[in-house]
């Protein structure tokens, strides 16, 4: 398990400062759960510790060692996007061929035995079934592509997992089910998890700890239950207030 630090990362896009001196903390192993209103630099900030973006200014530190300069696919670092960035015109499963789930590691030259022997136990703990192996993203239901998409992301075996509003066009029922599963694959894995969400259920029911994100910085981070007891400002205060109305169930 890793650690991850954000030491005054700041990155502009024009005139627009989407991200503004965000100082964070990411223990080893830990859930953590970032929230915050729309445009308040959330997802920028997972795509600069993927090394999608290039910060403007600041440093990024994985387990104690900058990796500004490190290439995206050296960092250990791998992002679930909110659309699962799925191939649309590759199947899910097939050891021989370059598919969603095969192509991280024929990239790598893996042997068809060898990928055959590592993704079929993956997959099976996925929950993804035989009968979706040779179906496209298209035929697959919103889980189902959440699925794959884990399984994707785990095929390189990431030391710190960055997931981007994960459950957004995930029905109700299957919601809750897949909270569970993203949190028994986290805890097996042992890996260092970063979770974008506006969704507070989600948040608490996942989090170690929760940042709350405003205008590109972060206000506070902390357990669910110290942020709406002793919220750190004002803001914190209402932004609570105003989503337990929205998800009532949320401290239940």
């Amino acid at each position: 398990m890793v650690s991850l630090a954000l030491r005054e990362l700041t990155k502009r896009f024009g005139s627009v400062v989407a991200v503004n001196r965000a100082n964070l903390t990411v223990n080893s192993g830990e859930f953590l759960v970032i929230v915050g209103e729309s445009g308040c630099g959330k997802t920028t900030t997972l795509r600069l510790i993927a090394g999608l973006e290039i910060p403007d200014s600041g440093t990024i530190f994985i387990s104690g060692v900058p990796v500004n300069d490190v290439p995206v696919g050296k960092r250990g670092v791998q992002m679930i996007f909110q659309s699962y960035a799925l191939w649309p015109h590759m199947k899910v499963f097939d050891e021989h061929r370059y598919t969603n789930l095969t192509l991280p590691l024929k990239i790598r030259k893996w042997s068809r035995e060898k990928i055959g022997e590592f993704l079929r136990p993956l997959a099976q703990k996925l929950g993804i079934e035989e009968s979706f192996f040779n179906r496209r993203p298209t035929e697959l239901s919103g889980g189902q592509q959440q699925r794959v998409a884990l399984g994707r992301a785990m095929a390189t075996s990431p030391r710190i997992l960055l997931m981007d509003e994960p459950l957004s066009n995930i029905d109700p029922p299957n919601r809750l089910k897949m909270r569970g599963e993203i949190m028994k694959f986290h805890k097996e894995n042992r890996l260092t998890t970063i979770y974008v969400t506006h969704n507070l259920a989600d948040g608490v029911a996942l989090a170690d700890r929760i940042a709350v994100m405003r205008e590109g910085h972060f206000e506070q981070v902390d357990t669910p239950e110290n942020l709406m007891r002793q919220p750190a400002t004002s803001y914190i205060a209402d932004f609570f207030k105003a989503e337990q109305l929205t998800h009532r169930n949320a401290f239940a």
